[in-house]
């Protein structure tokens, strides 16, 4: 029995050099996609890296191993050889698994080192017990120690020294100097192991020093992995940049870019000139057209808007969806004047009529618009401004554009500072109710009242209804706040009838969220049981955009609380949007003429408005109350028209309950 070293291949070893040194740098790139992924993306890019580090690692063993010259024939078993692959491939997963489930430390590394090396080494091993030669090949006992504790060695540093360019996807300098050192290290330490292993044979040397004889199919398997390696490599970028990316980055509705793809605009693309321009774009009343259309026709009007505001914007800047019907638009060289033009130019394109499905859409736009550096040099700034710009152009009537100011920015926190008080408001007690008296200008007696909500705030005082109702509204914090006032007023109202006091109906003010679900019904009929009111001294409130709103539904709430004898007025009747071939459907006991209209009742259209109400209310059996009444010519024409129910200053100012009982007294109301 003989006994000989190996030769190599100096061309071959420096294929299994630059093929380690690939697999290295294509794992650590797919690795790069893990800390930004979750769920199954994450395992798919770990089980990619694996899949391309096993493979690269099993090709460099076998083509190392290629590179030697022996005298002698070997072959190799396949089973064996297809077992050491799939060992390093899981080898690697499960040490890629422990360095990310976490925070990368120390103690990780070690462990991923320990389960790769020892991977490595069982791999190695495993494809050297692959081989069949007539003779045999022993392993010192030192040199394997030494090869298995300088394989986890290196592993552990290696996966340790990922934390400096883990989060990094693209090409990076250093991550290629990981890749070349690595390589380096694992050639290396595989043909040191080689090369310490003693190779026993029993036939005398051939007359040629050859290649080694290796089967077909090994090397036919070599070469379809290491194709396979640069295919999953490949493939696995490819995914990344055209479909993961896209889905990542882009909304797919609209194909805008989203969020995501703000965030990666403004990082790299927006701050590079020296002015710059953000655009917030929201949809007016974009939640009518979902509730009454269908959310199918709502999504194509978005994608129709979408094209507008990219034909708007062009080649200037960037249009980002943000969700719902929020657009947001980034300018990096952009002027206030040029500002303002974009955004008149926004808003005259998205309010033009829409044809989708047979459906003629009209739909306008709020913007609010915030400038670099005037308003803010990042993202978080630029986007804060413009949207409470945005919520400036929405109080002050929509379809409007505005810029923002430091004034918005107190208005904006006043607002915020509010809505957290008025969750805590009802709690606490800071509510009251003020009445208004309502006045029968011919038998000068009380023939109603008008219950108004108030809030003492206990830091800022009476806060105005016009600042704190549409918080209220827009919160739907307006539902808890109008169901205790329904129980108070209906207690006082009763407490009113068994004193004496007052023998007259209280209207209350009703919230279009009030008849969002079915619930108003039972609420009213809760209160007035409690209280013992009886119904018809119970009267609510409605505007116009409350009774045209879902109609169908809202009158037949009302139709339902008329049957128990609670009455319904229509509030500010001539201010809304409701058809008068409609009025006749809406069970309504009361008609309001709004205080516009008495404020200008000197005007001969005001005057014929309001004698056209008063002849509608009158036709159709009716009452008729003027609100705003302040002067007697205003009182005198109202009388002379017809409408004799008034309230307004000139009568009575809104009191709460301490001041009314006196009010009553002075003015001999009806008991």
């Amino acid at each position: 029995m003989d006994q000989m070293g190996i030769r190599y291949n100096i061309w071959i070893v420096l294929l299994t050099f630059a093929l380690v040194s690939a697999a290295v740098y294509a794992a650590v790139n797919l690795l790069s996609q893990v800390s930004r992924s979750a769920g199954k993306i994450r395992r798919m890019w770990m089980l990619s890296a694996s899949c391309v580090l096993g493979s690269g690692l099993w090709a460099m063993h076998y083509i190392g191993i290629m590179a030697g010259r022996l005298p002698f024939e070997v072959s190799y078993q396949p089973g064996k050889a297809l077992l050491s692959l799939l060992v390093c491939m899981l080898s690697s997963y499960a040490a890629f698994w422990v360095v990310f489930a976490h925070r990368l430390k120390l103690w990780q590394a070690g462990a991923g080192g320990l389960l790769l090396g020892v991977g490595s080494s069982a791999m190695h091993d495993i494809g050297m017990s692959s081989i069949v030669l007539e003779g045999g090949i022993r392993y010192p006992i030192l040199s394997q120690v030494i090869s298995i504790l300088a394989a986890v060695l290196m592993s552990s540093m290696g996966l340790y020294l990922l934390r400096k360019f883990k989060d990094h996807p693209s090409f990076n300098k250093w991550k290629l100097y990981f890749a070349i050192l690595i390589g380096l290290s694992v050639t290396g330490l595989h043909y040191f192991s080689l090369r310490a292993s003693q190779w026993e044979y029993y036939k005398g040397p051939g007359s040629s020093s050859l290649l080694m004889d290796t089967d077909v199919i090994l090397l036919s398997g070599v070469s379809i992995v290491t194709v396979l390696m640069l295919a999953v490599s490949g493939g696995a970028v490819f995914l990344d940049r055209h479909v993961l990316e896209r889905m990542a980055y882009h909304d797919p509705l609209t194909g805008l870019p989203n969020r995501h793809g703000l965030e990666r605009y403004f990082l790299g693309d927006f701050f590079g000139g020296t002015s710059g321009a953000v655009f917030f774009v929201d949809l007016d009343r974009f939640k009518s057209i979902n509730d009454t259309l269908g959310h199918d026709i709502g999504d194509m009007l978005l994608q129709e808007v979408a094209k507008r505001l990219e034909g708007c914007v062009g080649t200037m800047g960037k249009v980002f969806r943000l969700g719902g019907d929020e657009f947001l638009i980034a300018l990096p060289m952009c002027s206030v004047p040029e500002a303002e033009e974009v955004a008149e130019r926004i808003l005259q394109e998205l309010k033009h009529f829409y044809s989708i499905q047979g459906n003629e859409l009209y739909v306008t736009a709020s913007v609010g618009i915030s400038l670099t550096p005037l308003h803010g040099t990042d993202r978080s700034s630029l986007m804060k401004a413009a949207d409470t710009a945005l919520y400036t152009s929405k109080d002050s009537g929509k379809n409007k554009y505005s810029i923002f100011d430091q004034e918005m920015n107190r208005h904006q926190l006043r607002r915020m500072s509010l809505e957290k008080d008025l969750r805590k408001a009802l709690a606490r007690s800071e509510f009251m109710v003020v009445y208004q008296p309502k006045w029968d200008s011919l038998l000068n007696v009380t023939v109603g009242l008008e219950a108004l909500l108030r809030w003492r705030h206990p830091e800022h005082g009476i806060i105005s209804p016009s600042e704190f109702i549409p918080i209220a509204e827009e919160t739907g914090l307006i539902v808890p706040i109008t169901y205790w006032m329904l129980h108070d007023v209906c207690s006082q109202n009763r407490l009113w009838h068994q004193e004496e006091v007052a023998n007259v109906a209280v209207s209350v003010n009703m919230s279009a969220r009030m008849f969002e679900g079915n619930g108003l019904y039972e609420v009213v009929e809760e209160a007035l049981a409690e209280s013992g009111l009886e119904p018809h001294f119970l009267e609510l409130e409605i505007t116009e955009s409350i009774a045209m709103n879902n109609m169908e539904e809202t009158v037949a709430q009302l139709s339902k609380l008329r049957l128990l004898g609670v009455r319904v007025s229509l509030d500010d009747f001539g201010t809304g949007f409701s058809s008068l071939g409609n009025l006749d459907e809406i069970p309504v006991n009361t008609l309001k003429i709004d205080q516009v209209f008495i404020r200008k009742s000197k005007l001969h259209s005001k005057k014929a408005i309001i004698s056209n109400i008063i002849a509608i209310a009158s036709n159709l059996n009716m009452d008729v109350v003027a609100e705003g009444v302040e002067t007697t010519e205003q009182i005198e024409l109202l009388q002379s028209l017809g409408c004799r129910v008034m309230q307004g200053y000139y009568y009575g100012r809104p009191m709460p309950v301490n001041e009314l009982g006196q009010w009553f007294i002075e003015n001999t109301a009806v008991s």
